[in-house]
């Protein structure tokens, strides 16, 4: 994939038109929940489509510290993944299962539709798209959250003693590769990169 077709990452100060703006919707926990499933926890938006309350739940039923992310809910057979909860993330679908009550059943998808159905991932992937369009948010795309989550925790993973491999499983990529198109550079840290060899 060539460096000018893709998504582009969000800045921080987009990140918070991005929540202002979701605050002021119809469905405002969901939709939250939905834009935080993809920065903070870097899914795509066919697993964003397909993640049921049971991947996010403990066994008492409470939203968990981890998405336990299946296969059936992801690309392909190997594409299943523990991702630790983000606390902003953890917040949102704590505060969407309260108002969801009986609905936030195990069984039935975390991002539901006005009529209780669960969305497509070519509808999540709609709704993205008229998000960012809706905000002047030129060149971002559903794939946008994701690409910003990669690039962030590459950014930080030496802050805590890992690696790229870690931002690799988070991503469910098989391929180190595949993670590395996805990080964005950054020419100032380049810069000092260069001036310290």
């Amino acid at each position: 994939m060539a460096l000018a077709k893709q998504a582009k990452i969000l800045s921080d100060r987009q990140f918070g038109m991005i929540l202002a703006e979701l605050d002021k919707r119809r469905y405002p926990l969901r939709d939250r929940t939905m834009f935080l499933f993809s920065t903070k926890a870097g899914l795509r938006a066919v697993e964003i489509a397909s993640i049921t309350w049971a991947m996010v739940m403990d066994a008492e039923g409470k939203v968990a510290e981890v998405i336990g992310l299946e296969n059936r809910a992801s690309k392909g057979s190997q594409g299943g993944r523990v991702i630790p909860m983000h606390p902003g993330l953890k917040a949102a679908l704590v505060a969407l299962q309260r108002q969801r009550g009986e609905k936030a059943h195990p069984d039935l998808p975390v991002i539901h539709s006005e009529r209780d159905h669960g969305l497509s991932a070519g509808a999540v992937t709609v709704w993205f798209h008229q998000l960012y369009a809706h905000l002047g948010m030129i060149g971002c795309s559903s794939h946008s959250g994701r690409r910003t989550f990669i690039t962030r925790a590459a950014r930080k993973v030496s802050e805590v003693g890992g690696s790229l491999r870690d931002v690799q499983q988070l991503a469910g990529h098989r391929s180190l590769t595949t993670t590395a198109r996805y990080i964005e550079g950054d020419q100032d840290a380049q810069r000092k990169l260069v001036a310290l060899i």
